[in-house]
């Protein structure tokens, strides 16, 4: 049985390729999630790819990756700035963790987004790519399978 891939997306990215374009581009979630599964399985990754806005969604997804995962690839989205049962959950997780931005945090014009309280649970970020961060994501967990 392959091992599965977990990407988890927070609130307001089902809203990608309408919300704000000239930050998050034009790329859909249903873009990336055909991009990501077809990189997965190549690999003889089982994706689980999932958006949520509610927090008791993504703990929940998360718990389940948490033993046995390949990976949890995580773009936290609002949930960056004050998801701390995320973070708790995230702590439980026997997987690598790479966390994903579309923008770069780190030069958006509310400093706030700079501090995102995931980062201390991850393994790797990767920020300010725009949506081709998903895909190194899951090169990466790839190269950590050795596949």
């Amino acid at each position: 049985m392959a091992q599965t891939l977990f990407i988890l997306n927070g609130p307001n990215l089902n809203l990608l390729g309408v919300r704000e374009p000239e930050i998050y581009g034009r790329e859909t979630l249903a873009d990336i999630e055909a991009a990501c599964r077809a990189e997965a399985e190549a690999a003889g990754l089982a994706l689980r790819f999932h958006q949520t806005n509610a927090e008791h969604e993504m703990i929940d997804w998360i718990q389940e990756a948490r033993t046995g995962a390949a990976g949890l690839i995580l773009n936290p989205a609002a949930f960056s700035y004050a998801g701390y049962p995320i973070y708790d959950a995230l702590k439980m997780c026997d997987c690598p963790i790479i966390e994903v931005h579309i923008s770069n945090i780190h030069r958006r014009d509310e400093a706030w987004r700079a501090n995102s309280i995931m980062t201390a649970a991850a393994t790797g970020i990767i920020s300010g790519l725009g949506t081709h961060g998903y895909l190194l994501a899951v090169k990466h967990i790839r190269k950590l399978r050795g596949a």
